[in-house]
């Protein structure tokens, strides 16, 4: 197999990061992809940064030896905490995270406004995002917010309805009042997409909301442009890894990828 042939390796802590694989499959339906979620051991984003990392690297191992052409980082905790960590182990390997992507695409709609992220507690107590941000912007005002209900009413299913516009309302309500009020909402979890629509009804028509899945799929193609890595064609295969409960994993993973997942393409690994 040629290395154009060789899979995108996607990884995250669970299941979230099946919204990055969907925007992967959509903007590059010619890639392979094979997706680790590493279910035995989430959450990561109630973890300690050593903890993180650690988990991540001996997902990260598990993939390279498979053979992967680039690793994804699917995973806002993972990529606030260990991105530096992944990037040096796997050298010469491309590794892309979630986080720059996002805060680019941040400041290219904000034109000056202020921006406000949520996440899980371990990207918010890592300040992943802020330092993105104001590496490239310093003067934009950035406020941030730990919204960790939101992870499991996702992976319930319970993208839409009272509760999830309740929760999302405990988190948005006291976060977008900040003055200035920010009209630029990051989405810095990778569960979150699936919840865009509550989000953006709570936060209203004048906030704009990041997906960071969408410009992590962006930052990937155009990676494997410049490395000449492409594969051509359109029918792409994917293959998923599971370190616990494979039929949950097809279940609730529909959720996220937007297809139905056979059970039979979901291998459980130990790591």
């Amino acid at each position: 197999m040629d290395n154009k042939s060789l899979p995108i390796g996607v990884f995250d802590s669970g299941m979230g990061g099946l919204t990055v694989m969907r925007a992967l499959r959509t903007r590059l339906p010619g890639e392979n992809l094979l997706y680790l979620g590493d279910t035995a051991r989430l959450p990561y984003g109630t973890k300690s940064a050593d903890t993180v990392t650690r988990y991540a690297l001996s997902a990260a191992h598990a993939l390279t030896a498979r053979g992967i052409k680039m690793l994804v980082v699917a995973c806002n905790t993972v990529s606030g905490q260990a991105l530096p960590a992944l990037t040096e182990a796997l050298a010469p390997l491309p590794v892309i995270g979630v986080i720059v992507p996002g805060a680019e695409a941040a400041i290219a709609a904000a034109h000056g406004a202020p921006i406000a992220v949520i996440a899980t507690e371990g990207t918010v107590k890592s300040g992943a995002y802020v330092r993105a941000i104001h590496a490239l912007a310093p003067d934009l005002p950035v406020v941030q917010q730990a919204a960790p209900l939101l992870v499991p009413l996702a992976e319930e299913g319970l993208v839409a309805g009272e509760i999830a516009r309740l929760a999302a309302a405990r988190y948005l309500t006291p976060l977008l009042a900040t003055v200035p009020h920010p009209r630029i909402l990051v989405l810095g979890c990778t569960h979150f997409p699936v919840l865009k629509d509550t989000i953006a009804q709570v936060a209203g028509p004048d906030v704009s909301l990041v997906d960071s899945a969408e410009t992590t799929a962006r930052a990937v193609e155009a990676k494997l442009d410049v490395l000449g890595l492409c594969n051509d064609g359109a029918n792409g295969r994917s293959h998923f890894l599971a370190t616990d409960a494979p039929d949950r994993f097809s279940r609730v993973g529909e959720i996220f990828l937007g297809a139905p997942i056979d059970p039979g393409n979901v291998e459980v690994v130990d790591l």
